[in-house]
């Protein structure tokens, strides 16, 4: 449930803890925080959440993006009461924030996606859980409580298997469907190749398809009698790069709830999600790691919100590492924004504490980015109130 607070606040709590000599055990700039995931973490899950695809010209052009458009901010605005809670897909969430999915999180700490979600449920903060994920989506929903959940698909080639995650899904107290379409093949990812290292290989990111019952009815023997054959199982239908837009029939037929399509570049993409009866989409490049050489999405997210209209929520990903990154989007349009791989890098350094660390302090420069230049929530800024500058 949203509740009207002030995050800044989080700052005058670490000052106070300073006057008994604690300081707090994670960077505050959380630009800082992939560089020290890559000293204590191992180069095989560092790579893979660090990692892109090629060169990594497209994880740099989103930061480049975001980085152009510069904040103008206004004086002499009564900003003492803040209230940064929007609506998003028909709920009210005490931020524009949502942890955006990212798979196999049992690479970067042993208490994996519960320890994720269990930290943004403590703060209000909706937790979208990858198909791909480390734990199945059952244990994840019972860590979070009353949390705000949300699911993402990786869309199978068993329909099936399809439509068993979504019914578990459903019963398990999940939503809002997202469904990722920018990855019917895995992109070329030379970080992955050079350490040879996918953690699907070994089992890992595999929890909702090996206890899902669909799948296990595609085995000749339980996954534990031969976790290898399960393993090839799941990689012949995790992706289906024969889909297309009149397959989102099916989802429409067996979902309740909203729907969103996440990896929208193209206005004209947008406007088939909403002629589809999709209910949003996600600017989003996958953070670089699909298409080398991809428009970056603060780029598209403009001319993509212009199509969209009011007949989708936009939402944002792909660079987001501060809290004027946030304010930024918003301005250009979006809804509100996921955030990826920051928050994975601090459940790596710290666990569940460590994802809360990410987050507040996130929402504090959030919060205080958007005082400092005269707005009191999200809802008065506007495309007028960032400058580009030359590239």
């Amino acid at each position: 449930m949203a509740t009207t607070q002030h995050w800044a606040d989080f700052q005058y709590e670490i000052y106070l803890n300073g006057m008994t000599g604690t300081v707090p055990r994670l960077p505050t700039d959380l630009t800082r925080l992939e560089e020290l995931a890559e000293h204590r973490l191992g180069p095989g899950p560092f790579g893979y959440v660090a990692g892109s695809a090629g060169s990594g010209s497209t994880a740099r052009a989103n930061r480049a993006a975001l980085d152009r458009w510069r904040i103008v901010p206004r004086m002499l605005r009564d900003v003492h009461e803040r209230d940064l809670s929007v609506e998003v897909l028909g709920r009210t969430i005490p931020a524009p924030l949502a942890l955006a999915p990212v798979g196999v999180l049992s690479i970067m700490h042993p208490d994996a996606e519960p320890a994720a979600a269990r930290a943004a449920a403590a703060r209000g903060v909706p937790y979208i859980l990858s198909s791909a994920s480390s734990t199945p989506m059952e244990q994840v929903a019972e860590a979070m409580g009353e949390g705000e959940r949300w699911f993402q698909l990786y869309w199978a080639k068993d329909r099936d298997v399809t439509e068993s995650f979504l019914n578990r899904a459903e019963a398990a107290g999940y939503t809002a469907l997202f469904v990722t379409l920018d990855t019917p093949l895995l992109a070329w990812r030379p970080r992955d190749l050079d350490q040879a290292y996918l953690p699907f290989l070994h089992g890992v990111g595999t929890a909702n398809y090996f206890s899902d019952p669909a799948f296990r009815a595609g085995l000749a023997k339980p996954v534990h009698e031969d976790p290898n054959a399960a393993v090839m199982h799941f990689v012949g239908m995790f992706s289906d790069p024969a889909k297309t837009w009149p397959d989102l029939d099916f989802l429409r037929e067996r979902w309740d709830g909203p729907i969103v399509l996440k990896g929208v570049l193209h206005p004209d993409d947008a406007r088939r999600a909403a002629d589809a009866g999709m209910d949003g989409v996600v600017v989003s490049n996958h953070g670089g790691r699909q298409v080398a050489g991809s428009v970056a999405a603060a780029d598209a997210l403009p001319q993509v919100v212009e199509a969209a209209g009011d007949r989708l929520t936009v939402l944002f990903d792909s660079g987001v590492r501060t809290g004027d990154d946030i304010v930024k989007a918003l301005a250009l349009g979006a809804r509100a924004v996921l955030l990826g791989r920051p928050y994975a890098y601090g459940l790596g350094l710290d666990g569940q504490a460590g994802v809360d660390h990410v987050l507040r302090c996130l929402l504090a420069e959030l919060d205080l980015t958007l005082a400092l230049s005269g707005h009191a929530g999200p809802g008065s800024l506007t495309a007028d109130d960032l400058l580009r500058s030359p590239a």
